[in-house]
């Protein structure tokens, strides 16, 4: 549910590029998603694929995790495989279908870019993980200072996850804190535990979804996996597209760059952050 008012605000952090800069776009209404997306930092566009995209993509999946190695050695989590768009046409081609990008393109750009994209196979078992956000708050701020609704609220990255299986309660689904993005902050670890956990009044919601289903959340939102109750096991292509100003992370700088081996040479000799200023930085979310 979009909270009262949502749509009154005109086109709320619906952006469009102006040349090279970006500017509100006041003309084109965009998606119910992508209001409730800006609003709740999270959304569900139902049914996107059918039975035949479906079969076609997790057995892509199938293939990769059959053939390709746990990555960088987690043989203790062997739930996921990166870079799946390197691996599968069906992937690739599903990362841009039309009803995704008519839905985050209003927020991130019609010239966003994918900047990871990893294959989720989590087990009946699923342990769930802490409430995190992906990246951010892009937007720090005390918490005692509210956020100016006059001021579209900026979206720099969106997570999208698109379901190869139904996921209900049992099955571990996403859980959610709605509005969180727009805290400035992260969640209060002490008190994840707390019946009153949550943001401005709103607690957790699960977001179940049926296969076909793709589930959209911004970066800074307060979320989680659910811990599974031996449900069937979660299978989701996730792909996390950026503003075009935000750097591709398929593939680890170490692999990736764009330095001579005279400058790598030269950034290994004098320490970890003359390694990072030129852009040869460790492995960290969206990496790989």
């Amino acid at each position: 549910m979009l909270p009262a008012g949502a749509f009154g605000r005109e086109h709320a952090g619906v952006i469009r590029r102006l040349g090279g800069n970006l500017g509100l776009r006041a003309a084109d209404r965009a998606p119910t998603e992508s209001l409730q997306l800006e609003a709740d930092g999270y959304a569900v566009i139902r049914s996107v694929f059918g039975p035949d995209d479906i079969a076609a993509i997790a057995d892509e999946i199938e293939v990769s995790f059959r053939e390709r190695e746990p990555e960088r050695g987690r043989t203790d989590k062997d739930e996921f495989r990166y870079a799946m768009l390197n691996y599968g046409a069906h992937a690739q081609a599903a990362i841009g279908h039309p009803r995704i990008l008519e839905v985050i393109e209003p927020l991130i750009g019609d010239d966003c870019h994918v900047i990871a994209n990893t294959a989720w196979k989590n087990p009946p078992t699923f342990a769930g993980g802490p409430w995190h956000c992906d990246a951010g708050p892009h937007v720090p701020r005390p918490r005692d200072v509210p956020w100016d609704e006059r001021i579209p609220y900026p979206i720099f990255a969106v997570g999208a996850h698109l379901m190869l299986r139904d996921c209900d309660l049992r099955d571990g689904p996403t859980e959610v804190v709605p509005g969180s993005h727009r805290s400035g902050r992260l969640p209060d670890y002490d008190r994840v535990d707390s019946p009153d956990f949550g943001y401005e009044g709103r607690g957790p919601i699960a977001v179940t979804a049926d296969a076909g289903d793709v589930i959209l959340f911004a970066s800074d939102l307060w979320h989680r996996g659910r811990p599974a109750d031996n449900g069937r096991g979660r299978l989701f292509l996730q792909c996390h597209y950026g503003r075009r100003d935000l750097a591709q992370r398929i593939v680890t700088t170490d692999e990736v760059n764009q330095l001579s081996a005279a400058a790598i040479e030269r950034a290994d000799m004098n320490g970890p952050r003359a390694r990072t200023l030129v852009g040869l930085h460790a492995p960290y979310f969206y990496d790989g």
